[in-house]
């Protein structure tokens, strides 16, 4: 199948806002609980440090893991109409049987990040525990 699937059931992480509004840049915390491809890259279990940059609502979307960059790529920032109540992620299921990352929500907060490096569409926000 050439197209992709988003996925529903499966909890893929727990996004953990740690500081926003920094100097140039915002952050946050990402915890994968399952192995996940972002900008291409594929991503084992485990916790990274996200970073964007950029003006407007086109940024820039590192991920570290420790002091290393091993995956960027770009994201729009969404307005939201109110603040979301948990943090939670959206993924999608790619024809290959990977799960691609493709929308961050940020609890408290009135934006989102839409990974549009994504291979596949936008999927269903899962709300992380």
């Amino acid at each position: 199948m050439n197209t992709s699937r988003t996925t529903k059931s499966i909890l893929l992480a727990a996004v953990i806002l740690v500081a926003t509004s920094g100097f140039a840049a915002d952050t946050a915390s990402l915890n994968l609980l399952d192995p996940t491809t972002v900008g291409g890259k594929h991503l084992p279990v485990g916790s990274y440090k996200l970073q964007w940059e950029g003006t407007g609502e086109q940024v820039e979307l590192k991920i570290y893991q420790g002091k290393n960059v091993i995956a960027t790529t770009p994201a729009h920032v969404v307005a939201l109409e109110r603040p979301v109540p948990s943090n939670a992620v959206g993924t999608a299921r790619n024809a290959d049987g990977s799960t691609s990352l493709t929308r961050i929500d940020f609890a408290g907060k009135r934006y989102a990040l839409e990974i549009t490096g994504a291979s596949s569409a936008p999927g269903t926000t899962t709300a992380a525990k």
